[in-house]
């Protein structure tokens, strides 16, 4: 019998926050913060282990997490960009994983539900090397990039993420249908910040549009 694939997540939430002006994974949402809400959907999935890489502010960030049984890893090269984060996390992930599910830290609307819908229909599809979920026709995050990828994705450099890997392996994406609009939204400006806090009190759970 074959055994279920080993997932690990790892939340990337190191970033300065740069066009945000200040930390926005310390932001506070729904009684937490908006890091706490990522890791707490994290945890509540069937993510086999959850690494969270922290770089600025990285103590008054781990202060927040610490009792959830994640594993924390320091980016000292945060600065020099998105690819040095994914370099971290991925020297943490353990021989025994099969793959990564790369969350941000400032998605914190993306459930656990949406989660537990990728990693399923990874294992079906019988390990694809990305798989992507996808709401009305457009692809989000969180994105699963199987073992296979892991050099790949540690030869990156500068501010480049994982995406810059889909033509690479466009033949073999697999697009997982969601009904979670979430996935293509992001806390990047103040802007977005106060649109989700506007949603929310309206009672949504899910897109609050950008621009």
């Amino acid at each position: 019998m074959r055994r279920a694939p080993r997932i690990t997540g790892i939340v990337l939430a190191a970033g300065k926050g740069s066009r945000m002006g200040r930390t926005k994974q310390l932001l506070p949402y729904r009684d937490q913060t908006l890091l706490e809400c990522v890791v707490d959907n994290a945890c509540a999935s069937t993510l086999d282990r959850i690494i969270v890489v922290l770089g600025f502010q990285a103590d008054a960030l781990a202060r927040l997490i610490v009792g959830r049984g994640v594993t924390v890893v320091l980016n000292p090269s945060y600065e020099s960009g998105q690819s040095t984060s994914l370099r971290a996390g991925l020297q943490a992930v353990t021989d025994e994983a099969d793959a990564v599910l790369f969350l941000l830290g400032d998605q914190p609307l993306v459930t656990s539900e949406t989660i537990n819908r990728i990693l399923s229909d990874y294992e079906r599809s019988q390990h694809s090397p990305v798989v992507l979920p996808v709401f009305e026709g457009k692809r989000g995050n969180p994105a699963l990039f199987s073992r296979e990828t892991f050099a790949r994705i540690e030869a990156l450099n500068g501010d480049c993420g994982a995406r810059s890997l889909f033509a690479e392996y466009a033949g073999r994406i697999l697009e997982v249908t969601v009904n979670d609009p979430s996935i293509l939204t992001d806390i990047d400006t103040e802007e977005d910040y106060h649109r989700l806090l506007e949603t929310t009190e309206r009672g949504k759970n899910g897109y609050f549009g950008k621009g």
